[in-house]
């Protein structure tokens, strides 16, 4: 029978509606499918019919929408997915964006790049007095800058707990005149908690709510507040009062005090419980900039990607083109080559060392032997003269592997209870291994490193007795508890809280957890930069969190001890603020350099420090130019200094297009005379790092340029002292450099040759030295480094 045609239309227009709803993404799918980027626009390239850059944004993005919008509010929808707008250290926005939607905006007029987001990881007081910073009448670098009363430090973390007396503001003036930022209130934060010492408070969590939803306000501040606690105790490493008494839990007791105890603090909040988002930490770092502060601290990180990708090494130049000394810690991946990040040679990259300071919680053995280990439990104690039922976890749970790392719900209760349980190290916290273990009715924990943590001890502040040993040592537990067993007689222990310990010898030693090199997208350019101190750091605490950071830790410390690069970073920023103050003229490069030149990498011992994993040498690609040395750093002599237009021509050498370097730099780039002129080698940096590839047995060179300029004494004669990596012959042309001013350049040529290895196919070889420039007064010195590398 046919159809009328009113009939057919009625058909075809259910089919179609069927259709639709069937094949068509919703707009909730569609929202679901958009992803945060990070935009980069031409900020001169706005049409001139739009009367601010966000009008122009927001109709950019108008022109992308596949979903209708309310015609009554043509504004709302579009505007609604701008997450945060950037004036400062660069020129764009944020939004959320299909992978279509991406590549359409990347094509339009005015877009130079459309950048995905990454999610970043915070990288988680004894050290003043280690790092020679001395009170009184001769305070050296403290004294000369006025303890950093004038200078504003700018800490990207997790916020701050305001009241701690570390922040309090007595004796202080009024902020620095240039200060243009401002406290902003949120959850149980008025602005009336900021004062002379923190000047300012932010917080961003636009990125993080764009991804995750909105914010759960039961477990999380609306504001600058800290809730975590990393944000609290970084800041005051760099710019803590002196507050005494101090100590956690009875350890570490003392006066304690940030590098920069006057300085100023400004607090901007960008890392949250499901971490640290590009877009928010890119406008922090705007903010920040146009608030006034002289030195950024970041303690957060991630993968290394190219620097145009990367939101931190582009929101770090925009801070150093506005004269900002940025300071980023290493990252926590050691001991393993290749895991350091934060790798911009822009940003002063910082590793951990140890201090002359622990805290020894030793492990006895029925069979009499004693492990040491380390540990900054409170509580009561186990008896010393009582030995205990010991156990190892991985051989008492139903699933092996789950149970050997102690994790959550994996120990049977009736073969731990009343026992000590020893766990492997891994997948959950250290200190969430210790609740495990408590909830099953276990009494203590030793907990052992596995064979990649090595030797490497970090003291924790457990919620049961408990203690850290080292790889070695957790091999003898376990070979003492399957003996004992075949033996038929029970293995036991004890464990013994021996209180702090100072003077520690050798001291430093490289953490094992600090992030090594090689850099993995600049091999020439060495980094970690320098390192600090970064173990078992003492520092100030929120009053919300217990210092073991577990939930369920009721326990509460006006101080914690934290070991990470997280530690060792705001070490380096608050030194960086003390030799600003000391020296307003130096560029964020002859802070570095300072810093670099004069470092060390020796020990207590007078040997090269070791690495603590290893109990071996270390090497610059654990250390790079060494650990600071502050006071030298603040008579440096010489400094290798570089300007943005330096790195322009860097980023030309790397082969990076004129658009990704315009992404980087906000710059155009005539890459002609960049590539002219050198290698990617040749930027001006304190370190030199020869990188060879070997395609045969022929010999192997190259050369650099360097240029230092003279902050010591107007009229002096330099003098170079070569010690050539081993198998390398070193040049140095002049030999000697005569200057009559301050502030005078002067430059020279190194060459370096070197023989080709036999290598197995992929594989490399890394050889050290240096080259040292002195006036008999000043003793400049720049690592020199040889990597033989073998292709495939």
């Amino acid at each position: 029978m046919a159809l009328s045609p009113i009939c057919y239309f009625l058909l075809c227009t259910y089919f179609l509606v069927i259709s639709l709803l069937i094949f068509s993404p919703s707009p909730t799918q569609e929202a679901e499918q958009r992803k945060t980027f990070i935009i980069h626009v031409q900020h001169d390239a706005k049409p001139s019919i739009f009367p601010t850059h966000n009008h122009w944004y927001e109709s950019s993005l108008r022109s992308l929408s596949t979903v209708s919008v309310n015609a009554a509010s043509p504004d709302s929808a579009d505007a609604s997915r701008i997450i945060h707008s950037y004036n400062n250290v660069f020129h764009g926005f944020s939004a959320k964006l299909s992978a279509s939607e991406a590549q359409k905006l990347e094509s339009l007029s005015g877009i130079i790049a459309v950048i995905p987001e990454q999610v970043r990881q915070v990288h988680t007081t004894r050290s003043p007095e280690f790092l020679g910073l001395k009170t009184g009448d001769n305070a050296g670098l403290l004294k000369e800058s006025d303890f950093g009363s004038d200078l504003v430090i700018g800490v990207i973390d997790t916020g701050i707990w305001p009241e701690r007396e570390s922040f309090n503001d007595r004796n202080l003036g009024p902020a620095p005149a240039k200060w243009k930022g401002e406290c902003v209130a949120g959850e149980n934060f008025p602005a009336s908690l900021c004062n002379r010492k923190l000047i300012g408070a932010r917080y961003f969590c636009n990125g993080y709510e764009a991804t995750n939803g909105k914010m759960n306000e039961t477990n999380e501040f609306r504001s600058p507040r800290d809730s975590d606690g990393h944000g609290t105790h970084t800041a005051s490493i760099a710019a803590g009062r002196y507050v005494f008494p101090a100590s956690t839990l009875g350890y570490a007791r003392g006066v304690a005090a940030g590098m920069a105890p006057k300085a100023r603090l400004a607090a901007y909040k960008v890392c949250w419980n499901a971490g640290c988002y590009d877009s928010d930490i890119l406008a922090a770092f705007d903010a920040a900039v146009a608030d006034g502060v002289d030195v950024i601290s970041l303690s957060v990180g991630g993968v290394v990607v190219p620097y145009y990708l990367d939101a931190i090494a582009i929101g770090a130049f925009g801070a150093f083109d506005a004269g900002v000394f940025v300071s980023a810690s290493a990252g926590n991946g050691g001991p393993g080559g290749l895991t350091v990040t934060n790798v911009a040679p822009w940003v002063t990259t910082v590793g951990a060392g140890t201090i002359d300071r622990d805290f020894p919680a030793d492990v006895k053995l029925g069979n009499g032997r004693i492990i040491p280990g380390v540990s900054v439990y409170g509580g009561p104690a186990l008896a010393h003269d009582k030995l205990y039922p010991l156990i190892y976890a991985g051989s008492e749970g139903s699933d092996g592997y789950s149970s050997s790392l102690c994790l959550e719900g994996s120990l049977d209760p009736n073969a731990v209870r009343g026992k000590i349980v020893l766990c492997d190290r891994g997948i959950n916290s250290r200190a969430a291994k210790g609740e495990v273990v408590k909830k099953a009715g276990g009494i203590a924990m030793i907990l052992a490193n596995g064979v990649f943590d090595g030797e490497g001890l970090v003291a924790d502040c457990h919620v049961l007795p408990a203690t850290a040993v080292g790889a070695t040592s957790g091999d003898e537990i376990r070979r003492y508890i399957q003996s004992a067993m075949k033996s038929k007689s029970p293995p036991v222990a004890t464990i013994i809280f021996r209180g702090t310990r100072l003077h520690v010898a050798p001291a430093p030693v490289v953490a094992s957890f600090s992030a090594r090199g090689p850099n993995p997208e600049t091999p020439e350019i060495l980094k970690p930069d320098l390192i600090a101190p970064g173990l078992n750091i003492l520092a100030a605490w929120p009053d919300n969190v217990g210092p073991s950071g577990i939930p369920s830790d009721k326990r509460r410390t006006e101080f914690n001890i934290l070991s990470g690069t997280s530690m060792a970073c705001p070490h380096v920023s608050g030194l960086a603020a003390l030799l600003k103050a000391a020296h307003p003229e130096w560029s964020p490069a002859a802070i570095r350099s300072a810093l670099m030149t004069t470092a060390y990498s020796h020990d207590t011992r007078g040997e090269t420090m070791l690495d603590e994993s290893t109990g071996n040498s270390s090497t610059v690609m654990d250390y790079g130019a060494g650990h600071v040395h502050p006071q030298k750093a603040m008579d440096p002599g010489l400094v290798y200094d570089l300007n943005s237009y330096d790195y322009v021509d860097f980023l030309c050498n790397s082969n990076y297009t004129t658009k990704n370097i315009q992404v980087v730099t906000r710059k155009a780039a005539d890459c002609s005379g960049a590539k002219r002129a050198g290698h990617v080698g040749n930027l001006n940096y304190p370190t030199l790092t020869a990188v060879f590839q070997q395609y045969g047995n022929h010999k192997l060179s190259t050369h650099f340029i360097r240029t230092v300029t003279n902050v010591g004494n107007p009229e002096s004669v330099y003098t170079v002292k070569i010690h050539p990596p081993s198998g390398a012959l070193v040049t140095v042309e002049p030999e000697r450099l005569a200057f009559r001013r301050v502030g005078q350049k002067l430059n020279f040529l190194v060459r370096v040759q070197a023989e080709a290895l036999k290598l197995s196919p992929g594989s490399s070889v890394v050889k050290s030295g240096s080259i040292v420039w002195s006036d008999g007064k000043h003793f400049v010195t720049s690592p020199i480094v040889v990597t033989m590398q073998q292709p495939l």
